[in-house]
């Protein structure tokens, strides 16, 4: 081999060398930028994990609030609202009754017809109508009119397309979602506006009464029956289908729950009579905590960051309005430890972009090559040609998260049947049925009534929550707790309590 040879030869070696040398320097750098992401992975798993036993002493403290709730007021993070409704529906209810549902810029006005058998609902008209803007920041007397000239025309109409009705007075289910403090089944005065909403002349007033005022003033004779929140709307619902209904909860863009309490058990309201022996208390839920709760890094962010900080802490584990928020955290930390999403993206930055119902989407993709997790980044967070494995990465982020959401709901749900003795933790207290009866052997069969989008459409948040209260109950006493979906309890569950609190009979 010649001089010149031998040179092109070294300069070959040393070029091959070279690239061979880059090409080991990248795969190295990338397998250390993945390891990074899967120690985030892996460090975001362990502080989700939520083992039964640690369900199990969410499901304790759950109970041991409720009843320092139930103690005094302020006694508990739970507020354990008394309602003052202590009738709930049992199907035998005939007649006419109509439901408002205010709770949003829209306010929906129903009419139900009852047949007087269980489930037996013979017609339900249902009316939208949004609230002009500048009415939301007026004064009470202008929204209420409003509301009761809506109530009107929407009578009147319902006159103009039957026979006359024979009835004096119409009844009224009122759903009123606003922080209110309840003083009879019938008024409440309102605590604070909330939403789009600011009307300072309505804090402090039985809305109740104002709404009552406002259609008296229309010439509209229709008296307020019930005023109610969508969670106790929902267990009415609930005991209309089935009577062994005893608690009610909704898993939406927010979460709440309620449930069926003994009177005597209601110390803050010693000597409280009602007709029952029992009223359904409102435990706003979503404030709850414990140390017990498997918090993450991307949590105490979240909640610092909040227009709400160091409240709503449950709500904002496990409802619709967070899941997808959080999920948006967990992929801003992986793409800041690496590239694995390519070039940094400014719309991951975006708190709140990234909305559940697209979160459960990717979740839930059954494509093979998950096609709609590649959709998403690149039509919603502008990150387009992500590699299968990144994809398959974010799908085991939302996995995590939802899970974690769906089984601390379900520990919610079992400390609620704990508190009144419906888990199964022993003898008649734990949900046998009474001595004497014919069925004392076996355990009572106990019904908790669902709603929400976050439940009814995420299919696998709904699985991963039924399977949780399976593992937390028990295989024995787990098949005699059925979480039961239904459906609007803000609108149809108000006009079944106006039933069963009408003051006289009403059109059949």
């Amino acid at each position: 081999m010649g001089k010149a040879e031998f040179r092109v030869a070294v300069g070959i070696a040393v070029v091959t060398c070279t690239v061979a040398a880059v090409v080991v320097g990248r795969r190295l750098r990338r397998r250390r930028k993945w390891k990074r992401v899967l120690g985030v992975l892996k460090e975001l798993e362990e502080a989700c994990e939520t083992s039964v036993s640690r369900l199990r002493q969410v499901v304790d403290a759950m109970t041991v609030e409720m009843h320092a709730g139930l103690a005094s007021e302020g006694g508990s993070k739970l507020k354990m609202l008394l309602t003052f409704v202590d009738k709930l529906p049992n199907g035998s209810e005939k007649g006419t009754y109509y439901g408002l549902d205010l709770g949003g810029t829209n306010f929906r006005i129903l009419r139900v017809q009852l047949g007087g058998r269980r489930s037996s609902i013979l017609s339900c008209d249902v009316e939208r109508k949004p609230i002009p803007q500048h009415l939301m920041t007026s004064t009470s007397e202008d929204l209420f009119d409003f509301i009761a000239s809506s109530l009107k025309q929407f009578v009147e109409k319902e006159e103009e397309d039957s026979e006359p009705s024979s009835v004096s007075r119409r009844e009224l289910g009122f759903t009123f979602s606003f922080p209110v403090k309840q003083t009879s089944v019938t008024s409440g005065v309102l605590l604070k506006w909330t939403k789009a909403f600011s009307i300072s002349d309505t804090i402090g007033k039985d809305v109740s009464k104002t709404l009552q005022q406002a259609m008296s003033k229309k010439g509209l004779n229709m008296r307020v029956a019930a005023l109610v929140n969508d969670t106790v709307g929902t267990l009415a619902v609930g005991h209309y289908n089935d009577e062994d209904s005893v608690a009610a909860v909704i898993f939406g863009t927010g979460t709440n729950a309620c449930y069926l309490e003994r009177a005597d058990a209601i110390i803050k309201a010693q000597g409280l009579l009602t007709t029952s022996g029992g009223m359904v208390i409102n435990i706003e839920w979503g404030n709850f905590w414990s140390s017990h709760l498997p918090r993450t890094q991307y949590d105490i962010d979240l909640d610092a960051e909040s227009p709400n900080p160091n409240d709503q802490g449950f709500e904002k584990m496990i409802s619709g309005m967070y899941l997808g928020e959080i999920v948006r955290r967990v992929m801003l930390r992986m793409s800041q430890e690496s590239d694995i999403f390519g070039p940094a993206s400014s719309s991951l930055s975006i708190p709140f972009i990234l909305r559940t119902p697209l979160m459960a989407s990717m979740h839930q993709d059954e494509t093979p090559d998950l096609k709609e997790v590649e959709r998403i980044l690149n039509d919603v967070l502008g990150i387009p040609e992500v590699s299968l494995k990144s994809r398959r990465l974010i799908v085991k982020i939302c996995d995590i998260v939802t899970r974690r959401a769906a089984r601390l709901a379900a520990a919610g749900i079992i400390g609620i049947l704990k508190k009144i003795g419906r888990d199964g933790s022993g003898g008649i207290a734990g949900g046998r049925a009474k001595a004497g009866s014919s069925s004392s052997s076996q355990p009572r069969r106990t019904v908790v009534a669902v709603e929400g989008g976050l439940y009814t459409n995420y299919t696998l948040f709904r699985e991963y929550l039924n399977e949780a209260v399976a593992e937390i109950l028990g295989e024995e006493f787990s098949p005699y707790v059925i979480l039961k979906v239904t459906e609007d309890g803000s609108g149809i569950g108000a006009a079944l309590l106006a039933a069963v609190y009408s003051s006289e009979d009403v059109d059949t």
